[in-house]
């Protein structure tokens, strides 16, 4: 059966009237990963990858589209664009990354950009950030992939979840690439 936003309706009642009343409700379900769409929430995750080019004039970024087809052997621009509406502490960054990619740098370690310090940890099937204190704005965070292997991926989702405070969470579109062999 269809998962429908109306099933996602809930009426809760306190019948006394006695005190606050604190609750959190979690809906789960399994979807295939290049079909789940943004969160709607007041945290704005958006995720784009890039064919990353080197000319005469310098780095050229192309979105990842029909047009601009992967191969073998390619670079890739993840970006990840975070809009935070408050302030966050414990933050996981979490950006899952396709089985026909493999990023260029392979060091984890603490990390500064824009007043922010975070740790990036890379691991086999993601790229993980962790964040101790996430003030109020936008940011992005950005890395390399190369293509490693052709054929037809789903490069997952990017999740963004405070950690002791788990009801803050969003997460980006999921994002399906082809990657045809080497020239």
């Amino acid at each position: 059966a269809d998962i429908t936003p109306r099933m996602g309706k809930l009426n809760v009642k306190n019948p006394n009237n006695k005190g606050i009343a604190w609750g959190g409700m979690y809906w789960q379900y399994f979807e295939q990963l290049d079909k789940i769409t943004s969160a709607e929430t007041d945290l704005k995750m958006n995720k784009q990858l890039f064919l990353r080019t080197l000319t005469k004039k310098g780095e050229e970024l192309q979105p990842i589209n029909e047009a601009n087809k992967l191969k073998v052997g390619d670079l890739v621009r993840v970006r990840m664009e975070l809009r935070a509406d408050r302030d966050y502490e414990y933050v996981h960054l979490k950006d899952m990354r396709a089985s026909g990619f493999e990023p260029v740098s392979t060091r984890s370690g603490h990390r500064y950009q824009d007043g922010l310090w975070y740790y990036e940890s890379i691991k086999d099937a993601s790229t993980n950030f962790f964040i101790t204190y996430l003030r109020k704005g936008t940011y992005v965070f950005e890395y390399d992939l190369r293509v490693s292997h052709a054929g037809d991926f789903s490069n997952g989702i990017t999740t963004f979840q405070c950690m002791y405070a788990p009801e803050f969470s969003s997460h980006s579109e999921g994002i399906r690439v082809t990657v045809t062999g080497s020239e």
